[in-house]
């Protein structure tokens, strides 16, 4: 993969005038098109530009719903259900964070839960606009449409990957953890499978449940992904998993249980505001000294820093405003050919 690094707001304008030109309203296309560049931005390369193809591909095929608003199921004031009508994951999360981000100077802590949301993109690549307001956030998906991973122990895939990822505002770089309950993700496996490589070590289990560093036997063969902790301690991700499928398809009221067209996510999302407690002084007192204790530690043989989790990120997203996004050359080629089809000009 040879990279080139590319102006970010001429990625974003290309990026939403294909989604919009594919059918979706513009304040979509322009959120969906934020998401994704952040994400490449923050170095989530599997999941910025290159899902643009894909994303077109659902909305001409009516698997994305382009236009339209989300259904309100619940709203308690601090509690809020929303239906989202196969809308773009990156514009109903946005509009969740954003009304929690609202209501949480009230209610010190506000939770939506989505059903029926699309591919939601990097759930790290929104905690920015958060933490920057000093606020914490959680946000957690399970895309209950699909099964590749195999409860601990077992061997038929019943969940899938279900990332979570928490965000805590500092004095400095927020603090921000994005893991998927999985080892290898979906999108990684398919495209290690895709380029005939293997897994750095045995990070899948054939169908017979046996752990295997060939990502084939997971996209072709039956088998599924192994849960965080690998073959030993692989109840610790299946447990993570299992967590996210509960709150983000039981409260949300939609899940395996039910009969779901092609990539239907449920979603958790819980906003906290630090002044509600102790107070937002202390938090980021606190915190600030814990991360930087973590960032001070003495390092061990063959590693240079420790790193806090968010720090990579940061790093990037510097790197990235003062030199360019990286984006792999083939999928800004690919973007290009989408936009020569649609007679647009492509801005890079």
């Amino acid at each position: 993969m040879t990279m080139a690094r590319v102006d970010q707001q001429k990625l974003r304008t290309g990026i939403a005038g294909l989604l919009a030109a594919e059918g979706m309203d513009a304040d979509k296309a322009a959120v969906v098109a934020e998401v994704l560049v952040e994400a490449d931005a923050i170095g989530h390369f599997t999941h910025g530009a290159g899902l643009v193809g894909g994303y077109l591909d659902a909305l001409k095929s009516g698997e994305m719903t382009g236009r339209g608003s989300y259904d309100v199921v619940a709203d308690r004031g601090a509690c809020l259900t929303w239906d989202g009508n196969m809308l773009p994951g990156p514009w109903l999360v946005r509009s969740a964070l954003d009304l929690a981000a609202e209501r949480v100077a009230t209610h010190g802590v506000v939770t939506v839960a989505i059903r029926r949301s699309h591919h939601t993109g990097a759930l790290a690549a929104y905690m920015k606009r958060l933490t920057d307001r000093g606020l914490i956030a959680e946000i957690s998906c399970s895309t209950a449409s699909a099964a590749r991973m195999a409860p601990f122990g077992g061997t038929t895939p019943v969940l899938t990957p279900n990332p979570v990822a928490f965000a805590f505002p500092t004095d400095g770089d927020a603090v921000v953890v994005d893991v998927s309950s999985s080892i290898a993700t979906t999108t990684m496996t398919r495209q290690l499978a895709s380029a005939g490589e293997r897994y750095p070590g045995a990070w899948g289990l054939t169908a017979a449940g046996v752990p295997t560093d060939d990502p084939e036997e997971v996209v072709s063969r039956g088998g599924t992904l192994m849960p965080l902790g690998g073959a030993e301690k692989g109840y610790k991700g299946f447990g993570l998993a299992l967590a996210v499928d509960l709150l983000s398809q039981g409260l949300s009221g939609s899940g395996r249980a039910d009969t779901l067209g092609q990539m239907t996510l449920s979603v958790f999302i819980q906003v906290i505001d630090p002044a509600a407690f102790a107070g937002t002084d202390a938090f980021l007192h606190q915190a600030s000294h814990t991360a930087g204790l973590c960032r001070d530690n003495p390092p061990a043989p063959g590693v240079t820093k420790v790193r806090v989790p968010g720090d990579g990120a940061a790093a990037s997203r510097r790197k990235a405003a003062a030199e360019g996004v990286a984006v792999d050359d083939a999928v800004l080629a690919g973007l290009a050919r989408r936009a020569a089809a649609h007679g647009l000009d492509w801005p890079l």
